[in-house]
């Protein structure tokens, strides 16, 4: 069985190939994005592993089921980025990760907050300067302060773990509380709870229509006067210009984030010798209070290795049964 892997990195290259090795399958690997401009490098393919940014709407799923693709095998947990009817009609199955490593994303957050509050990015650079001046760079104890998290399934119950650990008070908010989360003593409370009393919000959510620019301008009105905001989970969940005028008044004290709601463009991309082409997110690097990552959250050698070889044993399934373990869609 022949499988294209797109937008594929050095680690998908090594961690999908040991993780496919003596399975009997064909992987061809393209540095490229999946796009209606790419397809034509899936002719022959039976499966097609692609990734958050890859586009799987309903003009590229007619066209690879066109090419004879019959399973497409998703290198993430999240699904937003899939016409799923389209591929239900198409006769294409789709499969995910639901879980790799939850304490690699829930860490990058803790990383986040922390270097938010002490200032640890501005302080490296001061330091690498010879300047050793502390103004501008003091944080606030952690133990005791009220910390939000919105969405508690397995991250967001691994961050409350942590946070409860710092001594934070950690509320929560989510249609479906964790009885662990309630066991450590988490309080769920109303979305409106969370904006008004956390001194740190952050996002663990999945990206609906429901959630889609939770965070807008009304919803920070609603925030506590100099909130930390976090994203480490879809980024139009936040509403980017909205975020930059809290930071412009002060609203936001900081701001972090591991993902972007137009990174299509940006993440996962050598830009260096190139210019940011995206002029809000431009904007948003002129803030010294805002830290953002390259959504780089699920990237640990734990999340890797987990990510491979649910992905693979995903399409040996359907190979094997014409289902894959973790279905996101089936065809009719």
């Amino acid at each position: 069985m022949r499988v294209d892997v797109f937008s594929a990195k050095p680690h998908d290259r090594l961690f999908l190939s040991l993780a496919a090795k003596d399975h009997g399958l064909e992987l061809h690997f393209h540095e490229v994005r999946l796009s209606a401009g790419t397809t034509r490098l899936a002719e022959g393919a039976q499966v097609i592993c692609a990734f958050v940014n890859d586009d799987l709407g309903a003009e590229v799923i007619a066209d690879l089921a066109a090419k004879g693709v019959r399973m497409i095998a998703l290198r993430s947990a999240g699904f937003n980025h899939v016409d799923l009817t389209a591929a239900r009609a198409a006769g294409i199955a789709v499969a995910r990760v639901p879980a790799y490593s939850p304490h690699a994303v829930a860490e990058h957050t803790v990383a986040l907050i922390l270097a938010l509050n002490r200032k640890t990015h501005r302080a490296y650079n001061r330091v690498r300067e010879g300047n050793f001046a502390l103004d501008g760079l003091m944080g606030f104890d952690m133990h005791g302060k009220v910390a939000g998290i919105v969405g508690t399934g397995l991250i967001g119950t691994v961050l409350a773990r942590i946070l409860c650990g710092f001594g934070c008070e950690v509320l929560a908010f989510d249609p479906l509380p964790s009885a662990e989360c309630e066991a450590m003593g988490v309080a769920y409370v109303p979305m409106d709870e969370i904006l008004q009393r956390s001194d740190i919000v952050t996002l663990q959510c999945p990206l609906t229509s429901g959630t889609h620019h939770l965070i807008d301008d009304t919803a920070i009105a609603a925030m506590k006067p100099g909130v930390m905001l976090i994203n480490t989970s879809r980024g139009a969940v936040i509403d980017t210009r909205a975020v930059i005028r809290a930071l412009k008044s002060g609203q936001i004290s900081a701001l972090g984030l591991d993902v972007y709601e137009e990174e299509g463009d940006l993440f996962f991309e050598d830009l260096s010798e190139s210019y940011i082409p995206d002029d809000v997110f431009a904007r948003l690097l002129t803030f010294p209070n805002v830290l953002i990552t390259g959504h780089q959250g699920f990237f640990t050698l734990e999340a890797i290795e987990a990510i491979a070889s649910t992905t693979i044993a995903n399409v040996i399934a359907f190979r094997q049964d014409g289902v894959p373990l973790h279905p996101v869609a089936r065809p009719d």
